[in-house]
């Protein structure tokens, strides 16, 4: 009985310290989910070796930003994974135009849902309207006038097993992103708020490490070490694109190793980076756009398995406008569906 106990209690322990991490499903390719370069609009591209692409209805606009950009009717940096259960899919994408606002300020995010990748379902959050638009307005908040706000910038997602809803349920997806006020904190910092499973739900954000500089385009993995590893750039210090690691998804983010991978760029300036593993290979796979040239590259370089040793970048193939975006595997059924989705959009 003792022994039976001591195994039981083993297995439940594991069971609540489930490791976070995005679904991952698909041996057949992948697909980039991108802002487009020629338009803030959310483009697709396939591919079956997650170097050569081919775009999705031409790279126009697979999703319509005059509808789902509720505030600038533009959307930026698209992120896009599996829903929790693994029968559908969330994004989450930046509110943004400059092209309409002619400045580098924004005032929220879009979350949205689908269950083909093709029709989609959003709802809009409006950071300037204060805590009446997250589901715990009674919560602490981070700012003492939200009306102020300037910048909420490249939302990633990350399905967290683990956390508790105050009613009891557990998980929620993690929703990561740089803030800025101006008139209340002097420089970009990361922030997270969570998701629940019906993705239409935000809690307040809270402060999700402050490193004394401007820090923006964060983008997690858990690693096979346990650790979760993430790439960031830094706008303060020495610029570039680095890597910090933690134990745990939401503290415990300690400073960056200071060997910048962009290095290899040279002065070059680099952003948006995403990090992604090709089908059956545990080594990985990190694409940033290199905006400082003109006209711009967007890069691939490989990785170790660690997510370290940085090297052999070249450009993405087949993109028509490549920037700030996200990969990610996909089934044969699902490929095939976009592929002839697109045919049907162009024959029109």
């Amino acid at each position: 009985m003792k022994r039976h106990f001591s195994l039981l209690a083993a297995l439940t322990i594991a069971a609540l310290t489930t490791s976070a991490q995005n679904m991952q499903k698909g041996d057949y390719g992948y697909l980039y989910c991108h802002m487009s370069d020629r338009g803030e609009y959310t483009a697709y591209a396939l591919s079956r070796d997650g170097y050569h692409y081919e775009d999705i209805i031409g790279g126009r606009a697979v999703i319509d930003p005059k509808v789902h950009a509720r505030i600038e009717g533009g959307q930026r940096d698209a992120f896009v994974c599996r829903s929790w259960d693994g029968k559908g899919f969330v994004m989450v994408t930046t509110d943004m135009c400059v092209a309409k606002s002619h400045k580098w300020d924004n005032y929220g995010i879009d979350l949205m849902t689908s269950k083909d990748l093709i029709k989609w379902e959003s709802k809009t959050f409006d950071y300037r309207q204060g805590t009446k638009i997250f589901c715990n307005p009674e919560a602490e908040s981070v700012y003492k006038d939200w009306s102020t706000i300037n910048r909420v910038w490249a939302p990633q997602i990350f399905w967290d097993p683990n956390y508790v809803w105050e009613n009891g349920d557990k998980g929620g997806y993690m929703i990561y992103y740089s803030m800025l006020n101006r008139p209340e904190e002097e420089y970009d910092r990361m922030y997270y708020s969570y998701a629940d499973k019906t993705f239409t739900r935000l809690t307040q954000p809270k402060l999700l490490f402050d490193w004394g500089y401007a820090t923006i385009d964060a983008d997690i993995n858990l690693l096979d070490d346990g650790l979760y590893h993430m790439l960031i750039k830094k706008e303060g210090g020495k610029p570039g694109i680095y890597t910090a690691t933690s134990k745990n998804l939401t503290s415990g983010w300690g400073e960056p190793v200071e060997n910048d991978y962009v290095s290899f760029e040279g002065k070059k300036k680099c952003e948006g980076s995403s990090a992604f593993q090709l089908i059956g290979d545990k080594t990985w796979r990190v694409a940033y756009i290199q905006y400082s040239d003109n006209p711009k590259h967007y890069r691939i370089c490989k990785a170790d398995d660690n997510l370290r040793n940085f090297h052999a970048p070249v450009d993405i193939e087949g993109v028509t406008g490549p920037q700030h975006g996200s990969f990610m595997r996909l089934t044969k059924k699902e490929y095939q569906r976009l592929q002839k989705w697109s045919d049907q959009q162009e024959k029109k």
